[in-house]
């Protein structure tokens, strides 16, 4: 695997720190001013911290920005296998996000996760009640909210959902042989413009740098087994036991987004919470938050590379209060 200091630093400012959260370490970037309010941005599948090239900079004049690659990808260590798939659940790896900002100074601050970064953000204002001042959340629908509404139609979008997640070493196998071919067709066909053009050259540098290694390849498939099993029967505990996210919750998705076009926004809303399709992605998270908002962003799932001009009106009012 390249060294990140062969690959285009995307984050001029922003110091490189590897942290020890216990069971892995964590590389992160940190940027802005030392007594600015605290913000974790944290990536999806299949991408690293490097997804918030755009946006990081102009946050950076308002808050302190912290961007750790999760566990397993980019370049944080890659801890072995639990039984269960816990090693890679969102319980375990929000774990690590708090342990990564105590290390960093900051027991209180706001979260803005994409995709994957997501699902691990409301487990953790679930988990840690009182941890997060704020929570934003990209493009996503909770997991047992994807699951419970997988039919046909969902299936053909988010394919990946279930293949990942067959026992190993099936999809690992398959993948590695044409990684890279793997990786492009993933990220084009989740853009609204079905193409590559919305990445910057070096951000896809950094993507295919990490995605190439076989036992991060690994571990982005346990992510994915951790949601068809583990993070699934949290979310159905979480539920039936009537808590909610405490602190006030955005969401953000693309117009062309895998909610709202693989059917999830409006068809599980409907179905479980009595909400209408001009709701969005709303619907589905009305049983997990309380104080909640949201819009949808003119992008596919990528809202921070394809819009970020649009991405970055919609956060920073609401990471200070102003929404």
């Amino acid at each position: 695997m390249q060294s990140t200091m062969d690959l285009p630093d995307l984050f001029s400012g922003f110091a490189a720190e590897t942290i020890d959260v216990g069971e892995a370490r964590l590389f992160c970037r940190v940027g802005g001013r030392d007594d600015a309010p605290p913000v974790v941005l944290v990536h999806g599948y299949p991408q690293t911290h490097v997804e918030w090239h755009r946006i990081a900079g102009a946050l950076a004049q308002d808050f302190r920005i912290v961007l750790p690659d999760l566990r397993g990808y980019g370049w944080s260590s890659v801890p072995p296998d639990r039984p269960g798939h816990a090693a890679y659940s969102k319980r375990t790896m929000a774990e690590d996000i708090v342990r990564l900002m105590e290390k960093l100074g900051h027991v209180h601050f706001a979260y803005v996760g994409h995709d994957r970064g997501a699902r691990v953000g409301y487990r953790l204002a679930l988990d840690h009640p009182g941890r997060l001042s704020r929570l934003a959340l990209l493009d996503i629908v909770p997991t047992a909210a994807m699951w419970s509404g997988m039919d046909a139609r969902l299936a053909m979008k988010v394919y990946h959902w279930l293949f990942l997640a067959q026992p190993a070493p099936l999809p690992e196998t398959l993948i590695g042989s044409r990684h890279a071919a793997y990786l492009d067709h993933t990220l084009a066909s989740w853009t609204k413009a079905r193409d590559l053009s919305a990445f910057d050259r070096g951000a896809l540098a950094h993507y295919h740098a990490f995605f190439g290694v076989p036992e991060r390849l690994h571990a982005t498939c346990e992510d994915y087994r951790a949601g068809a099993t583990i993070d699934r029967a949290l979310d159905e505990e979480t539920l039936a036991a009537g808590r909610t996210i405490g602190c006030p919750t955005l969401v953000l998705w693309g117009s062309s987004g895998i909610p709202a076009d693989g059917g999830t926004a409006s068809d599980v809303g409907t179905m479980e919470d009595g909400g209408t399709v001009e709701d969005g992605p709303l619907a589905a998270w009305r049983s997990f938050a309380d104080d909640l908002r949201g819009a949808p962003i003119d992008s596919g799932h990528f809202l921070p590379e394809e819009n970020p001009e649009a991405t970055l009106a919609a956060l920073v009012p609401f990471l200070k209060g102003e929404d």
